[in-house]
């Protein structure tokens, strides 16, 4: 089994093919978003084959009162939300729903505020966003960061990732395109799919965000 190196080569890689396929996929002015934690690290690699602004892109999913494993929608930053409303209709308790909405509001705001310290957000309105993660597993958090990232006024959505399953890969119907380095069949988790694939702490996402990572750790 083909295993990354670290997050850094899956992002570089990323980043070359992406390059390669600019005019095919519409990268003439895009912006590289990264789903934190893990996501950020590749996101920058992918941004400097770009020569395209890094952002970070927050999302929270809104999981249903009494089952909040089961996701009816998420939200994002600047009023952003989705609502998968066949889910929603399940919940019997309007109130409940805004209470969690608001819970999930607030702690995007939190975390946007810790990850981008005092910056303001790369405006995504008129440009191809380019949505980047380590990796996908069931799709959700994806597929629901395509739809956000659209809510903010992106004109095109593509969602770049190093590995995933084939059938998850095929089918994100919320991105205009979607690329992805490795589909290995037998697909159970991206960690397998990596050699080292420590924990990204909150103080890389800063740093990486902030342009202040040391050089000896961007190789």
């Amino acid at each position: 089994m083909e295993r990354f190196r670290d997050r850094r080569e899956a992002g570089r890689r990323l980043g070359a093919t992406l390059r390669d396929r600019s005019s095919e996929l519409g990268l003439d002015r895009p912006v590289v978003l990264g789903l934190p934690r893990g996501g950020v690290p590749v996101a920058e690699e992918v941004a400097l084959a770009l020569g395209a602004p890094l952002d970070v892109l927050v999302v929270r999913k809104l999981g249903l009162p009494h089952a909040p494993e089961v996701a009816m929608g998420a939200v994002g930053e600047r009023e952003a939300i989705v609502w998968n409303e066949d889910v929603r209709r399940r919940s019997d308790s309007a109130a409940e729903v805004d209470r969690i909405e608001q819970r999930e509001r607030a702690e995007v705001t939190a975390r946007v505020a810790r990850f981008r310290a005092g910056r303001s957000a790369v405006d995504v309105a008129g440009r191809t966003a380019v949505v980047v993660d380590d990796g996908v597993a069931t799709g959700a958090t994806a597929r629901v960061a395509c739809r956000v990232v659209r809510e903010l006024g992106a004109a095109a959505v593509v969602l770049a990732v190093p590995v995933g399953p084939a059938d998850v890969v095929a089918h994100v119907p919320e991105a205009d395109a979607v690329v992805c380095l490795a589909t290995p069949p037998g697909f159970m988790a991206v960690g397998m799919h990596y050699r080292d694939f420590r924990q990204v702490e909150d103080d890389e996402v800063v740093a990486i965000l902030a342009g202040t990572r040391p050089a000896a750790e961007q190789g």
